[in-house]
């Protein structure tokens, strides 16, 4: 089972003006902090697709678009280990 983490909201000040049509600003700003955070090292690929809102599969792409090197560790390993576990155990009830 996956393991349930704590969140944190914040709220952030941003300038008027900022060349991002304001129905697509939280958005785009998830991303962005999501994509930096990742490529510093300090958030895992989960954490990041987390905060992203997005999927493993489309953080993966937005990655490749930005030439950020995909770093697998132990909390991917873990995760795709768990969804595997969790897919086989649906193939032995059909």
């Amino acid at each position: 089972m996956a393991r349930i983490e704590s969140v944190r909201r914040i709220v952030i000040e941003v300038p008027e003006g900022l060349r991002i049509p304001s129905d697509e600003l939280e958005e785009r700003l998830r991303i962005e902090l999501a994509l930096r955070l990742y490529e510093k090292g300090i958030a895992t690929l989960g954490q990041a697709r987390r905060i992203a809102r997005v999927s493993k599969w489309e953080f993966l792409e937005l990655l490749a678009k930005e030439g950020i090197p995909i770093r697998y560790g132990e909390e991917e390993l873990k995760e795709d280990l768990e969804v595997a576990k969790r897919l086989a155990g649906e193939e032995t009830r059909k």
